[in-house]
């Protein structure tokens, strides 16, 4: 990804190999969220009740079972542009966690990003698209606790009308941002916007 993130001084960044299956003469490109799982499109599943924030702890590892994400989590920094650090783009199953930013489940926003696809095929979050509100995101921390969020929204951005704000600013709860790469697809210069599904905190164990 090349967003740049001009208020917040960070690029998301989340998928170095393109991968494009050729069904027939129809390319065959990661899901797009429907717009019913925007934010426009009303609450649905979508609940206000949180848990309370909890100390601040890194992630090991993230579950997403609706689509089938069990993956170990990697840290993350930033790279000289100021564009968030990848996993390695060899391994399809690995996110990351910007380790500069909030840890999921404590108070803030926390980001963790991950490749759509690799050289190879698709990668741990091709399927990000598909998720709907109220579904559930689990992730395991280095102080043994698991945080579980709902997701509130997914939506896709085109790489110039990111809205950085929106997706990097700070709550007063504990959020979560998930983003890889998806949208528009050309061959000459890739993927042409994010997937972010929004979440926040509603219980720990």
């Amino acid at each position: 990804m090349s967003t740049k993130s001009k208020a917040w001084g960070i690029a998301a960044a989340a998928c170095l190999g393109i991968w494009l299956v050729e069904n027939g003469s129809e390319p065959v490109t990661p899901p797009v969220p429907s717009a019913a799982e925007a934010f426009a499109a009303g609450p649905e599943q979508h609940t206000d009740a949180a848990a309370d924030p909890l100390p601040p702890s890194a992630p090991v590892r993230l579950r997403i079972p609706k689509i089938g994400v069990d993956t170990p989590v990697m840290r993350l920094g930033l790279a000289p542009d100021r564009s968030l650090q990848v996993p390695p783009a060899g391994d399809s199953n690995l996110a990351g966690w910007y380790k500069d930013g909030t840890p999921p489940g404590a108070k803030g926003t926390a980001i963790v990003a991950g490749h759509v696809d690799n050289a190879k095929g698709p990668a741990v979050f091709y399927a990000l698209g598909t998720l709907k509100k109220g579904q559930r995101v689990e992730v395991d921390r280095a102080d043994g606790r698991t945080a579980v969020f709902t997701i509130d929204a997914v939506e896709v951005y085109e790489n110039d009308a990111f809205p950085d704000r929106k997706v990097y600013g700070q709550a007063d709860r504990a959020e979560l941002r998930v983003i890889t790469c998806g949208g528009g697809f050309t061959k000459k210069s890739g993927y042409q916007g994010n997937v972010v599904a929004f979440a926040h905190l509603i219980g720990v164990r």
